[in-house]
């Protein structure tokens, strides 16, 4: 097998944090909380190391890397979605108590799946593209300005995918968009942050797994898992 072809034990620690986050940051969806005057969704605490992981990812691997993790995110938010509703359509016992809470949880409105899961697909694929074009660009330089800019533009597609789908006819649309604007500045604060901590993984585990790949030449294809 290719050395190339080949997954490091940090990108497979990486890459079980990130689907752990996203299913993670559905069931964390289901609560309101108030920041102030701000209201969001609890899954604010955890949706945004996704895309810190997906900059770690696209910085020392590659877009062809961070392509494979990103499918692998989804296939495995897929199921969770997809068992969680089997397990709401199973009957509860006589005797158990916790049917209305479990169902709230779980029985995410098709909807919203279908908002979240295309939202996260959309969003994490910029958000790698535009940091590896990045990369290729300023020559490995920049990585803050970088990293920032890549979330952005996911986020910002996120947003503008998720929000429309899940919410338009709920609510009106001035609030829609201030839903959306507010979600894309919170998460991006969020990634502003803890950049410290985002630059000084990225240089340990260039410095550990000796890899900093360059995107030159590539297949930008989201479809085409199998090229590593």
């Amino acid at each position: 097998m290719k050395k190339e072809n080949l997954v490091s034990v940090p990108f497979m620690v990486l890459g079980i944090v990130f689907c752990v986050c996203l299913v993670a940051a559905n069931l964390l969806e289901t609560k309101v909380v108030q920041l102030g005057p701000v209201t969001v969704t609890a899954g604010l605490i955890v949706f945004p190391i996704s895309y810190i992981i997906n900059d770690c990812i696209a910085e020392v691997w590659g877009f062809r890397k961070a392509r494979l993790i990103i499918w692998m995110g989804f296939l495995m938010n897929f199921m969770v979605v997809s068992m969680g509703q089997i397990a709401v359509a199973l009957p509860a016992a006589s005797f158990w108590k916790g049917e209305e809470g479990f169902n709230f949880v779980f029985g995410l409105a098709p909807r919203i799946a279908v908002a979240s899961l295309s939202a996260f697909l959309v969003g994490s694929f910029i958000n790698a593209y535009v940091m590896s074009k990045m990369k290729v660009a300023s020559h490995g330089k920049n990585f803050s300005a970088r990293a920032i800019l890549s979330t952005v533009a996911g986020e910002g597609a996120d947003s503008v995918i998720f929000f429309p789908l899940a919410f338009a006819g709920l609510m009106p649309v001035s609030e829609l968009l201030q839903l959306m604007l507010v979600q894309v500045i919170l998460k991006t604060a969020y990634e502003i942050i803890v950049l410290p901590v985002t630059i000084r993984v990225v240089r340990y585990i260039k410095r550990v797994d000796d890899c900093d790949v360059y995107d030159e030449h590539i297949s930008y294809n989201v479809l085409k898992i199998k090229e590593l």
